[in-house]
């Protein structure tokens, strides 16, 4: 596998169009994700786990109760790469949507 390069300001840009939620803070892509419960917390992060570990890459994740905070950059290269833009769109296609539930009162009749 090649080593990842750094990504431009510009195409850090056109990569984050392409990703509902996520935010460049510090460096880093970001997404806060909120759950009914701790343990649907703890279900996607497990999840995200697993994708990660097949991809090589991983996540800075952080827990609070029923939020989960997911921090991305290649940190070989001290940079955002292909690879964190990769990972976050396989979170959102094969995770996020299966996975996420309405917050409370929201869809609700």
């Amino acid at each position: 596998m090649a080593e990842p390069t750094a990504l431009s300001e510009e195409e850090v840009r056109a990569g984050l169009s392409t990703l509902a939620g996520w935010e460049l803070r510090d460096g880093r892509l970001r997404k806060q994700y909120t759950f009914r419960t701790f343990l649907r917390a703890i279900a996607f992060v497990n999840s995200v786990a697993y994708l990660a570990e097949s991809h090589g890459h991983h996540p800075d994740i952080t827990i609070n109760y029923n939020r989960v905070t997911l921090r991305l950059i290649t940190h070989s290269a001290g940079a955002l790469t292909d690879r964190d833009f990769a990972l976050a769109g396989e979170i959102e296609a094969k995770l996020a949507s299966k996975l996420m539930i309405a917050p409370e009162g929201e869809g609700q009749a």
